[in-house]
């Protein structure tokens, strides 16, 4: 189904905030009592939520100069407080840059320099790291109510009425950084329609969520799968969602039991752990499961479905498109194929030249639909990856005679791991700053829990000896430089790495190595 024949989406106004879709009128449509926002020993309603969000924009506004356009970078663990920021930056007219709770100075400094960002609202536990990579900016705390000049106690005695700022459909909303195969990250810029228009595909015929549904997951609000999963869908139906600060199978599992939870968004990885661990938890309210981040095996899948009667709905999105584009739901599920295009996207496999290849035969996936690339700044990219109006995701497909999609590799030196995307450039070129490391090259190694692992090929400097100790330092030494995810798993030492007679490294040749 084109984009262009849904209602829903042709419906949208001209002039648009996405902050008074989801939130001024879920409490104009009598939902203000109901639950919003769940987390350990937290409970908001609609209603407390709305009051929030428009204290925190009196504060942008009044206190912290925010004036439509500005972006101002969010920081925090999944918690309610960090959802009432981002809906007041939105209110405000401001562009929401959320970043990923475990990301390090290097890679904080290098997101807001290319955001251009002046103010950060941060978890106080997590700041430290936010103020070093942002020297001449402000950084206001959050979680800290008896702190002066908290972000508490500056929405203190703001009013609880806000008039939102009256931004056009195609304002930017939000900026959300992906990492590349260049190890530099990329901005992609969303507007408040695609915000709605990802609201009013996947979820409303796919997925089909109801009112009295609790959503929860595992993802970080700031990778677009958990924001969608967590924040967005459940709001646009009136239903609540689930924030758990550390998302590991263990907690995952308990908070299902604990809050009653019906609808799990969360990466194969999460599920395989969560199968041994059913039988001392009661998961029996789940209704529906969503797998994305990665290829979801059908030996999860079976697993899974054997131990719960749950079929997973696997689903291919990315960063770019904002959310899933190709998935599945119930009778339609084929075990071990993506699915079919959600309604309003159009997919195809195509060769090199852009033509399409037969059903069967493998290609690139290309896709189309009411959300799409926009790289911040990257005109290089964006030529790259939107061609003729396709998104070229960097994934190989290969689609059957039924129109079934079915996920091959990915095209890129993009390594998926338990559902992070990891550049192996950018390990790289850190371990490169080791004076014990000469060379190397980082791929990803097939993995049976994880999908994959990151993996490095290290040539040392003369005087250096390749043991288990410095094995510990070269991981300890990524951990301490960017997100701990990132860190190389396996490393082997190595006299020579694969290049060409141009003196490129041959990473495909490192993926044929044993381990």
């Amino acid at each position: 189904m084109r984009y262009d024949t849904l209602p829903e989406l042709a419906a949208y106004p001209a002039r648009m905030n996405c902050a008074t879709e989801l939130l001024d009128r879920a409490v104009q449509r009598g939902w203000a009592d109901r639950t919003a926002l769940l987390a350990p020993g937290i409970r908001w309603t609609y209603q407390e939520l709305l009051d929030k969000a428009n204290r925190i924009a009196h504060v942008l506004v009044d206190d912290l100069g925010v004036r439509p356009g500005h972006r101002v970078l969010l920081r925090g663990p999944n918690h309610p407080m960090l959802v009432a920021c981002w809906f007041a930056v939105l209110k405000a007219g401001g562009v929401v840059v959320c970043t990923m709770p475990l990301l390090r100075t290097r890679e904080l400094a290098f997101t807001a320099d290319k955001a251009r960002i002046s103010l950060a609202l941060s978890d106080i536990r997590i700041a430290a790291e936010c103020e070093a990579a942002m020297p001449d900016g402000r950084v206001v705390h959050y979680g800290a109510p008896g702190q002066a000049g908290s972000l508490e106690q500056l929405m203190a005695d703001k009013p609880a009425a806000f008039r939102n700022v009256d931004t056009a459909a195609d304002d930017t909303a939000l900026i959300a950084f992906t990492s590349g195969t260049t190890g530099q990250g990329k901005g992609t810029m969303h507007f408040h329609r695609d915000i709605m228009a990802v609201c009013d595909c996947f979820p409303r015929y796919v997925l089909k969520p109801r009112a009295d549904d609790v959503f929860i997951g595992s993802p970080p609000l700031a990778f677009t799968f958990g924001l969608g999963g967590l924040v967005l869908f459940p709001m646009r139906v009136g239903a609540a969602g689930v924030l758990l600060e550390q998302g590991t199978p263990p907690n995952l599992a308990k908070g299902i039991e604990e809050f009653g939870a019906t609808i799990c968004f969360t990466a194969p990885t999460a599920y395989r752990a969560m199968c041994a661990l059913l039988p001392s938890h009661d998961i029996s309210t789940l209704r529906e499961c969503v797998s994305a981040g990665e290829t979801l095996p059908r030996a999860t899948f079976e697993a899974w479905e054997e131990r719960t009667g749950i079929r997973i709905i696997d689903g291919i999105g990315s960063t770019e498109m904002l959310h899933i584009f190709i998935s599945a739901s119930g009778d339609d599920i084929r075990p071990g194929a993506t699915g079919l295009p959600v309604p309003g996207y159009e997919a195809r496999v195509i060769d090199e030249e852009g033509r399409d290849v037969p059903d069967g035969e493998i290609g690139r996936l290309a896709v189309r639909g009411p959300t799409g690339c926009r790289y911040l700044d990257n005109l290089e990219r964006q030529r790259a990856y939107v061609q003729d109006g396709w998104n070229i995701t960097g994934d190989s497909y290969r689609r059957d005679a039924d129109g079934y999609y079915w996920y091959q590799a990915r095209t890129d030196d993009m390594i998926i791991s338990s559902g992070y995307n990891i550049s192996g450039p950018e390990v790289e070129s850190i371990l490169l700053l080791h004076p014990a490391v000469q060379e190397c090259g980082v791929v990803g190694a097939p993995d049976t829990e994880r999908g994959q692992v990151v993996r490095a090929f290290v040539v040392l400097r003369p005087g250096f000896t390749g043991d288990d100790a410095l094995t510990k330092q070269l991981q300890d030494f990524v951990k301490a430089e960017i997100a701990p995810y990132k860190y190389p798993r396996s490393v082997i030492f190595t006299d020579a790495l694969p290049r060409t007679d141009t003196g490129k490294l041959q990473r495909f040749r490192l993926r044929q190595e044993p381990a």
